[in-house]
């Protein structure tokens, strides 16, 4: 009896345990929940962005064996070896191009420094395929430069080849140095003039101090702004077509509209996708590197040096020449021939212009940048009224698309609508329900989302870090709801940063081609859509007028970018 007592007691003593690890568990879970909950938002949009990258990332995992031996036994290793050359050639060409001339201004003072420092970011507005054609048009065999050398200097003096790496590393170099140029001119800004003076107390002349004192200290910003600009150099697709120099995003985009053969285009995308994603882990280790680095509130800014008569005017011009060769000449070429085509236009052209390519730019441009923008405001206020870890990497999670190649982001979205598509349409055959993938200006939208939520998010979180958290924090004790928070006090106080960053993502999409090309519609064709068919046939003053209306739409964020930098350094 004594034992049946002892057992009935150690029973209950064991269900009380239980249940109290029970209500310990479920409290754990309704905390964990709570918790989880605001975030809920961030990480959803997380998903939608990273959806595609994720899929072709399980292609990369699960690759097809006789797939890849076949193309690494005809065009993979030479696409490859082309995206490499590619990348260490503009790498190395905007790290040189772009600090040089971030010194220059940021050390010397010679005439017309001031306007040169504004200046120098103006091929910024200039998409590489449009600077690829100009110069393709005046420097192929048959272009007025070749004549007029064989004219002057005879048919068998040697001409340097437009086509191939070397004039496709000069074009994107050309273009992308300002990355570069920016970022340096910046760190140079901020460090002391104390460094430069005990650099030059130990016996270092100027060039021995740039080299020793000054570069080390700037290396996390010019790695930063090195790996954006080859970044940038991959996701290219027209300019490597235009020059005859097949990389591995302008292989996805032929086999996929030419070849007609999704498989391949995937593996290759899903190559470029892992490039990718090495080139993110280099620019965020740089990035945190930046944090030691850099001086910020530095005791005093180095003075300029005055630079002697010769010298003065060697500066000026070698500013004049990049400029020149970057942005002024090719204007003035696409001026010229946007006149030649203009003087026998009808106005029935312009209807037809504005119908079939400004309406269409407009209104996805307008599309993409409203839905970013909106999913940028939820994904900011999310991240930052919960505070957490998880939101935290969701914000960041959803920001990867920017450094995906256009022609990746467009064959992850085909292959997985295409999938799902597939089931939808076997699930629902019996309704006579069929969902079209392909050929969807929503995709196209989609594509532009992913691609380009880092650029709506990076200018909400900028505008936010201005606002006091304690305002928020006031407004959520007094009762007032998250999105209320949003809309009656952080959207008018961040309205600037809201249109400064819908009007990047509209010129971004305006200047987008792979995923355009891939997605778009049949007859949904863009000024990007008809500067590239124009010049891949040849037909330049056709392709010079969209091409200048893209160049200036392209402008507007570039002066924004001008007026920030005066104010920053003030």
């Amino acid at each position: 009896m004594a034992n049946e007592t002892k057992w009935s007691k150690l029973q209950q003593a064991t269900r009380v345990e239980e249940l109290e690890q029970a209500k310990t568990i479920e409290q754990a879970s309704r905390l964990w929940l709570a918790r989880l909950r605001p975030a809920l938002l961030p990480i959803l949009i997380a998903l939608g962005v990273l959806l595609p990258i994720g899929y072709l990332l399980l292609e990369l995992l699960t690759p097809s064996v006789a797939l890849w031996q076949q193309l690494w036994g005809t065009i993979l290793p030479p696409m490859l070896r082309n995206t490499l050359v590619l990348a260490i050639g503009v790498g190395l060409g905007t790290l040189v191009l772009g600090a040089g001339l971030a010194w220059l201004v940021a050390a010397y003072e010679f005439p017309g420094r001031a306007l040169f420092e504004r200046l120098l970011l103006l091929p910024l507005a200039m998409p590489s395929y449009i600077l690829a054609f100009v110069y393709l048009a005046n420097f192929d065999f048959a272009g007025p430069v070749q004549a007029a050398w064989r004219r002057w200097l005879g048919p068998q003096m040697w001409f340097p080849d437009i086509y191939g790496a070397h004039g496709a590393i000069l074009v994107m170099t050309l273009v992308l140095y300002p990355y570069v140029y920016i970022l340096a001119r910046a760190a140079f800004y901020d460090q002391s003039a104390h460094t430069i003076e005990a650099a030059r107390m130990m016996g270092l002349n100027r060039l021995q101090a740039f080299i020793y004192v000054v570069l080390p200290m700037a290396r996390p910003s010019l790695a930063a702004g090195m790996i954006l600009a080859i970044m940038e150099a991959m996701t290219d697709f027209a300019t490597v077509s235009f020059l005859s120099f097949p990389t591995l995003s302008e292989g996805v985009v032929r086999i996929w509209t030419i070849r007609m053969d999704r498989e391949a285009a995937t593996e290759v995308a899903s190559l470029l996708l892992l490039l990718a994603l090495i080139l993110i882990i280099v620019e965020r280790a740089s990035r945190r590197e930046q944090r030691y680095f850099q001086q910020h509130g530095a005791t005093r800014q180095m003075a300029r040096i005055r630079l002697k008569a010769g010298e003065r005017w060697i500066a000026t011009l070698m500013c004049s020449v990049v400029l020149a060769l970057a942005f002024v000449l090719p204007v003035l070429q696409l001026g010229w021939w946007a006149s030649e085509r203009l003087a026998d236009i009808p106005v029935s052209f312009w209807q037809q212009v504005f119908n079939r390519y400004v309406s269409n730019t407009i209104l996805l441009a307008t599309a993409a940048a409203s839905l970013t923008m909106v999913l940028s405001l939820l994904l900011v206020q999310g991240s930052r009224l919960t505070q957490g870890r998880v939101a935290r990497v969701a914000a960041y999670l959803a920001t990867l698309g920017y450094a995906m190649p256009g022609a990746v982001v467009a064959a992850g979205i085909l292959i997985l609508t295409s999938q799902l598509g597939s089931i939808f349409n076997e699930t629902f055959a019996g309704w006579g329900l069929r969902l079209a993938t392909t050929g969807s200006v929503g995709l196209l939208i989609y594509a532009y989302v992913v691609r380009y939520m880092a650029v709506a998010f990076n200018s909400v979180d900028a505008s936010m870090d201005k606002i006091t958290p304690s305002m928020a924090q006031t407004a959520r004790t007094l009762g007032v709801r998250p999105l209320g928070v949003l809309w009656r006090i952080h959207l008018p106080l961040i309205r600037g940063g809201v249109l400064a960053g819908m009007l990047l993502v509209f010129v971004d999409v305006m200047k987008e081609l792979p995923a355009t090309l891939l997605l778009r519609p049949f007859g949904m064709d863009t000024l990007a859509v008809w500067t590239y068919v124009a010049a891949a046939e040849s037909f330049w003053e056709e392709a010079a007028i969209p091409s200048l209306m893209i160049l200036l739409v392209g402008l507007l964020p570039v002066l924004i970018l001008m007026r920030l930098g005066d104010a920053n350094r003030n």
